[in-house]
């Protein structure tokens, strides 16, 4: 077979750091095409990787042979250029959030359903080890009823990461639209719908503002969650962190799992009444070293599309947790528990 061809838009550090590197290891890829306003960042990314450089994507889409494209641009972008890249026949990696509301989302899960292509949300937090453990554990009864759970995702912020560093898009609301909650909470609503199986159904929450300057954005929120069956439990997301938390802990009758919370297991089980096990399965991909060496992301897309089967987080499972974000900012500006 052939290999697939692949454009990618916007030449950050999700891209150099994520997409780019990870594509290049997928040997069932060829990068024939990069896109930055920034001429010299498309440049650097086609001396390491090939390909020809664009500083316009919709040009990009026209001039360039492309079956799959990866959105990695400031958030009010991803849903126009995905869209766009949809209607032009391409299968669409989006970074998270995937879009800055819920009629955005729909009509990317239109325009990938009206041209019958894959559209993936690269929520990473799925495929680390521990999470996957973790869900095969309540899956099969280990954990018993959950009755609660806490987790966070924290760090310094976005100018340690961002290729602009304090001057970066993430700090600008008319570009990111939301703070630490797109940034950092989505990722955990994504984790929390997938290790629970079900959905978020009420959410209460303070998002903040105050512990970055010249920020347009939130960037410390709190939020309580109650999932369908009615298990409540806590979701942080902060920029204002001195050092990377990433963990989560599950309450359930028969055991207690914590995950990333521990320097030497990614996985502890507590079982009630005694035993504990430890899993040492590999360190969580982390801005501050580096993590795991691929976030999988991009080979479970690349695997979707080979064999026509359907995204691990595809459009609608994106929008499902965008919506949990949406309703933790309404319930913070209304003062009130809001129904998903």
């Amino acid at each position: 077979m052939s290999k697939l061809k692949v454009g990618v838009v916007g030449c950050g550090s999700i891209a150099k750091f994520r997409h780019l590197p990870e594509y290049a290891m997928n040997d069932q890829v060829e990068i024939v095409a990069v896109c930055d306003i920034v001429e010299e960042r498309a440049n650097k990314m086609v001396e390491e990787y090939g390909g020809k450089a664009f500083t316009d994507y919709k040009e990009m889409l026209r001039e360039a042979e492309l079956d799959i494209v990866s959105v990695c641009l400031p958030n009010y972008l991803h849903a126009p250029v995905s869209i766009a890249a949809l209607e032009a026949g391409k299968h669409v990696l989006c970074e998270k959030p995937m879009a800055t509301s819920e009629e955005e989302a729909l009509n990317m899960i239109q325009a990938a359903e009206k041209n019958g292509k894959k559209l993936m949300i690269a929520h990473n937090q799925r495929f680390v080890a521990s999470h996957e453990k973790a869900r095969e554990l309540i899956a099969d009864g280990t954990v018993g009823k959950i009755h609660s759970f806490r987790t966070a995702f924290g760090h310094p912020g976005p100018e340690g990461w961002s290729i602009d560093g304090k001057d970066s898009w993430f700090f600008r609301k008319e570009e990111a639209f939301i703070g630490a909650m797109g940034d950092l909470g989505v990722h955990k609503t994504d984790l929390m719908r997938y290790l629970l199986g079900e959905e978020f159904v009420e959410v209460g929450s303070f998002v903040e503002s105050g512990a970055k300057e010249d920020s347009t954005v939130d960037d410390n929120a709190v939020c309580i969650l109650k999932s369908e069956t009615g298990i409540i439990g806590t979701l942080a997301a902060s920029w204002a962190y001195g050092k990377e938390d990433n963990a989560t802990i599950i309450y359930g009758e028969k055991a207690v799992l914590r995950l990333e919370d521990d320097p030497d297991h990614s996985l502890i089980v507590h079982h009630i009444g005694g035993e504990t096990e430890n899993f040492d399965l590999g360190k969580i991909q982390s801005n501050e070293d580096g993590g795991q060496s691929t976030t999988k992301v991009i080979d479970h897309f690349v695997d979707s599309i080979v064999n026509d089967t359907e995204p691990p987080i595809n459009g609608e499972d994106g929008m499902k947790s965008l919506k949990v974000v949406l309703a933790a900012l309404e319930s913070s500006e209304t003062k009130k528990i809001v129904q998903i």
